[in-house]
């Protein structure tokens, strides 16, 4: 088995950052969410000179974010008990945000938690019942699902319903593959075929985890899988077999950025840390 390993670890930045890393290549720059308190705002830092601002300083219990093909941030609002939870498109230089779905069938989302966006421009985003759980959001009136937003037609599609807690979610390269976090019962990481780019099929379990994980998910351009757990970041081939951890307790989400992209930005609620990899995100 060949072992993937960080070449080099280092806090970048002592900061709040919580969730929905993003690196933006054109600003050297990585956006992320805050830790939930009072309110959740949108910070960039810019990793030049480590300096940190507030892109939107209440930004509605905002959780995971992606980049669009035109580089709005996506965000997965989670909402509270008085404004709804939704999928918005934030300019990164105004801070102002467009809603983008916020229903499904008339019935009101839970608390979106995790979102990618597919090559085709396609949003999909997981939408589990924690704002619930956790006291900031009314009853839920969905289950817990994963949906599929395409921008082009305002079509909404439940492409998941059997999960417990959908979490974090990441695309194959070739995007054949959509791997999703369920941190419900059991905790595990699983991988589902995509067929004609807009359905899944074919759920197998790649790797159980203790409880609370899998969180962030991403995946390198040779198809390996990074997923938080309880020690840090593991690595996964495709069959799931384990080929490395880069050791971080605390370790909630993060991105790969850099010049290279060969960089794990990642987000620990009292730091944002960089690894150094000899591997390249996609």
């Amino acid at each position: 088995m060949s072992v993937l390993t960080a070449q080099r670890l280092q806090r970048v930045a002592d900061t709040d950052a919580h969730e929905g890393p993003v690196y933006v290549a054109d600003e050297d720059a990585l956006y992320f969410t805050t830790v939930r308190r009072e309110r959740v705002a949108i910070k960039r830092l810019a990793l030049a000179d480590g300096t940190v601002t507030v892109v939107r300083p209440d930004a509605n219990m905002a959780n995971g974010m992606a980049l669009d093909r035109e580089g709005y941030l996506v965000v997965c609002e989670q909402g509270t008990l008085r404004d709804p939870a939704r999928i918005t498109r934030v300019d990164r230089a105004t801070g102002n945000a467009e809603t983008l779905v916020d229903s499904a069938a008339g019935l009101r989302l839970s608390s979106p938690n995790d979102v990618v966006v597919a090559s085709d421009g396609a949003i999909w985003f997981t939408d589990p019942s924690y704002g619930h759980l956790q006291g900031f959001r009314p009853e839920p009136q969905t289950g817990d699902r994963v949906y599929r937003y395409d921008p082009a037609s305002g079509e909404l599609t439940a492409v998941l319903h059997s999960l417990d807690k959908p979490n974090g979610l990441a695309f194959s390269p070739d995007e054949r593959v959509l791997y999703v976090g369920d941190n419900g019962a059991p905790h595990h990481l699983l991988a589902f075929d995509v067929e004609d780019g807009a359905r899944l099929a074919g759920g197998r379990v790649l790797a159980d985890f203790t409880p609370e994980q899998p969180d962030g998910i991403k995946v390198d351009e040779e198809g390996r899988v990074y997923a938080s757990a309880a020690g840090g970041v593991q690595i996964f081939d495709e069959r799931g077999e384990q080929m490395g951890e880069i050791d971080l307790p605390g370790a909630v989400n993060f991105a790969f950025g850099g010049r290279g992209r060969s960089v794990l930005f990642i987000t620990t609620d009292t730091a944002v840390w960089a690894a150094e990899l000899d591997a390249k995100g996609v």
